[in-house]
């Protein structure tokens, strides 16, 4: 099988890309206690947290929002020990920006939920690469931890040093 010069590029890129993630593998190379408990608690289970419900995995599920993420987001709001969520609006203790939100909002979804101290959700943050600057260009000026999940990226706004997770 004879690979071109841009699919070996692509596939190479893409190797990189997971081994800078594996290192964070299970929470494993997490020096955050906080981040360290996000990853086993709310994205490694396999099951929703007990005794909380399933509204918010409901509804993600009801917006298209593959099963394993509705559970890691739906676990990710009990591990913050919220009570509230949004979807494509800012307005909960976890406000949720799916897929169809609009990139050119992004920039002033993210100012108004740091404003309010929310943990800010943007999903498929690799759709485009619109997108992909824009969420490049607020993780990089924002001032807490920012944890990417591939699939969507937490920007919490609270007390939490700077750092970004690529998990």
């Amino acid at each position: 099988m004879k690979i071109s010069g841009r699919s070996l590029r692509h596939r190479l890129q893409l190797l990189g890309n997971k081994l800078s993630r594996a290192k964070y593998y299970h929470g494993y190379g997490v020096h955050s206690p906080f981040v360290y408990g996000l990853v086993r608690k709310a994205f490694m289970p396999k099951k929703l947290i007990e005794g909380t419900g399933s509204t918010l995995y409901d509804s993600l599920r009801a917006n298209g929002v593959a099963t394993k993420r509705a559970r890691q987001l739906h676990n990710t709001l009990q591990y913050i020990e919220g009570k509230s969520y949004s979807i494509n609006e800012v307005g909960g203790d976890l406000s949720i920006l799916l897929a169809n939100f609009p990139t050119e909002q992004l920039r002033k979804a993210y100012e108004e939920a740091k404003s309010k101290g929310l943990t800010l959700v943007v999903c498929q943050p690799y759709l485009n690469r619109e997108r992909q600057n824009e969420v490049r260009a607020l993780i990089d000026e924002h001032r807490s931890t920012t944890v990417d999940n591939r699939a969507y990226i937490l920007f919490f706004n609270n007390r939490l040093p700077k750092q970004h997770y690529r998990l």
